[in-house]
């Protein structure tokens, strides 16, 4: 399994880190979702954790909004 981070944004979705373990990735999470630029940007509005299986199928586990 991967994990990925996914921003949702005024453009569409955005892959912002793949990740081997799960661990890896809720931390680069916490990372986004604490970051100022985030936070005040204004056109990001969501960040997404998925953990992908090997035929590439998405499974949300987390999820945080700027909103």
């Amino acid at each position: 399994m991967t994990f990925k981070l996914l921003t949702h944004d005024a453009w569409g979705v955005v892959n912002a880190g793949a990740f081997d373990t799960l661990e890896e990735a809720r931390e680069a999470f916490r990372s986004i979702c604490a970051d100022p630029w985030y936070r005040s940007d204004g056109t990001v509005k969501g960040v997404e954790l998925v953990q992908c299986d090997p035929t590439n199928q998405q499974q949300r586990l987390d999820w945080f909004s700027f909103g």
